[in-house]
């Protein structure tokens, strides 16, 4: 008996092992979960997202939010919102862009720049930008948003006037360097405070319409430009041209950045312009981004997530090549005119073209892409009509001098594309601390860019400057490759949460949109392509 005992728990444990043999095979060829499981969605519920407070002392009432309602409060909140981001992000152009006007007013001169001390003051803005990105963009998330991103534009509007103070090479250094640490704040606020008020849905459609004005930007600085050279001319001013240039914009900075702080609200919750049932209904709205409205805590996990998600580095690559282009090119703009033939004020005048089609070419990408839902796929074409265009210019001859003013004008459609990643950083990516960290790197990476582009134009390429253009052609086709992966890339992830979500068991936990989740985390979250 005993025997037979022994045989059959022997018999036993071997099938116990032989079970558990098999499970751990199963569990290896089993891939991974990308989405988690409800008790690990449910663990964030101690450190949700702003948004929960609106809907404390409701005991759990249902939050219906009417068509009506849902139109009345986006008019609402356009009309609060829109104007000033877009006057803000025209001058955030403008006023670092004072250096590319001032390049044919004589501040080179004035200055006593000498070799490539022009490049660098071109360069130097971008450097202080990069060092201070991270921490502001931590102060973005730890402060009160709109009250520190005001601030930031009172303070460089003081220093974009300030240059007109300067004697030196090192004067001048030393404002382009604190003009590039204080703007450094604006791109992410922005993306922020779209994210933040704007459904994934229109969120492509608004980042188009401020971003957009930096083509209206480039427009009034060219006509304004224009009209100090004519003064001049006429012996009407008191001051260099240059200098009245930039007194002008960083006046003009100023008052705006002190009505952005007063207008603009930190979140819904604080909206003066909104009755306090409109805030709870205007963070019900943006329910659908599975986002929230942003949290105030540093969280590891999320930071150590975007380091290592492959699309944050698809997007830094994106941003670092085409500012190599685009950096080079907006400090030379007005350079590259004049090498196609054009005195330097007749330069401020055909170049206000380049804004308008900016300026247009972005807001009607942002239309088609929200309209579509294809904002990537989109996005290639005026990339290829700029690839082809700075073929033109380098390709033929001087006499060709309208066909080649002509592809000058269609290097502003590729500001359309950048508008596109950049509303992505806020569509795509969720989770504050990761949301923050994304947007810090994209900054960065712009920054890193903007570096190195001024130091591709080298004086010793100067008048044509044909290496350079052939550099830009290479790294505007490098974005094409880059946003092909994008499109592909999310298409994938897009299916498999789709597969997840249709698994037997899958149970959504209430409020999971305002729980603070990354996109990797909620498998309610969809990307935009």
């Amino acid at each position: 008996m005993t025997d037979t005992s022994t045989a059959a728990g022997t018999a036993s444990s071997s099938e116990e092992r032989v079970s558990k043999d098999a499970e751990k095979r199963e569990a290896r060829v089993q891939p991974p979960r990308e989405v988690p499981p409800e008790n690990q969605v449910s663990q964030h519920a101690h450190d949700a997202d702003e948004a929960m407070k609106a809907f404390e002392g409701l005991d759990g009432q249902p939050i219906v939010l009417t068509e009506a309602d849902n139109k009345r409060l986006l008019r609402r909140i356009d009309w609060h919102l829109m104007p000033l981001m877009c006057m803000v992000y025209s001058l955030n152009y403008l006023d670092k862009a004072v250096l590319t006007f001032a390049g044919v007013m004589g501040v080179q001169e004035d200055l006593n720049l000498k070799g490539d001390n022009f490049q660098w003051l071109g360069s130097i803005f971008h450097i202080g930008f990069l060092l201070w990105e991270y921490p502001s963009t931590l102060l973005l998330q730890r402060l009160p948003l709109a009250k520190y991103t005001g601030a930031c534009i009172l303070l460089w509007g003081l220093v974009t006037a300030a240059l007109a103070g300067t004697k030196d090479f090192a004067g001048a250094a030393a404002n382009r360097f604190l003009l590039g640490a204080l703007e450094s704040a604006v791109t992410p606020a922005f993306v922020l405070i779209t994210s933040q008020w704007y459904t994934k849905y229109e969120q492509t459609t608004r980042t188009a319409i401020w971003f957009s004005f930096a083509g209206v930007g480039q427009i009034y600085g060219y006509f304004l430009a224009y009209g100090i050279l004519i003064a001049e001319r006429k012996n009407a001013l008191a001051i260099e041209p240059w200098k009245a240039l930039t007194l002008i914009t960083g006046i003009l900075t100023m008052a705006f950045g002190a009505w952005f702080w007063w207008v603009i609200p930190d979140s819904q919750l604080n909206a003066r312009w909104l009755k306090k049932e409109d805030r709870t209904l205007a963070v019900e709205r943006v329910r659908v981004n599975q986002q929230g409205i942003g949290n105030k805590h540093f969280k590891m996990y999320q930071f150590k997530e975007a380091l290592t998600d492959l699309t944050t580095w698809a997007f830094a690559l994106y941003v670092c090549v085409a500012f190599i282009a685009n950096g080079g090119l907006s400090i030379f703009y007005s350079q590259i005119l004049v090498s196609l033939g054009y005195t330097p004020e007749k330069s401020f005048l055909v170049g206000t073209p380049i804004g308008v089609i900016l300026a247009v070419g972005t807001l009607v990408l942002g239309v088609l892409g929200d309209r579509f839902g294809e904002r990537l796929l989109l996005s290639m074409i005026p990339q290829s009509i700029a690839i082809i265009g700075m073929t033109l210019i380098v390709a033929l001859p001087p006499t060709y001098k309208v066909v080649r003013l002509v592809g000058f004008y269609t290097l502003g459609s590729t500001v359309g594309p950048l508008m596109i990643m950049i509303g992505m950083l806020g569509t795509n990516f969720a989770g504050t601390t990761k949301k923050t960290t994304v947007a810090a790197l994209f900054i960065i990476s712009m920054s890193v860019g903007s570096i190195i582009g001024p130091q591709v134009f080298r004086p010793q390429y100067a008048p044509e400057y044909v290496l350079p253009k052939i550099c830009v052609i290479v790294c505007w086709s490098l974005c094409l490759v880059d946003v092909g992966f994008l499109r592909w890339y999310y298409r994938r992830r897009n299916q498999k949460k789709a597969e997840a979500r249709a698994a037997p068991g899958y149970f959504k936990v209430p409020n999971q949109e305002f729980l603070d989740l990354t996109d990797k985390e909620n498998p309610e979250f969809t990307y935009q392509v």
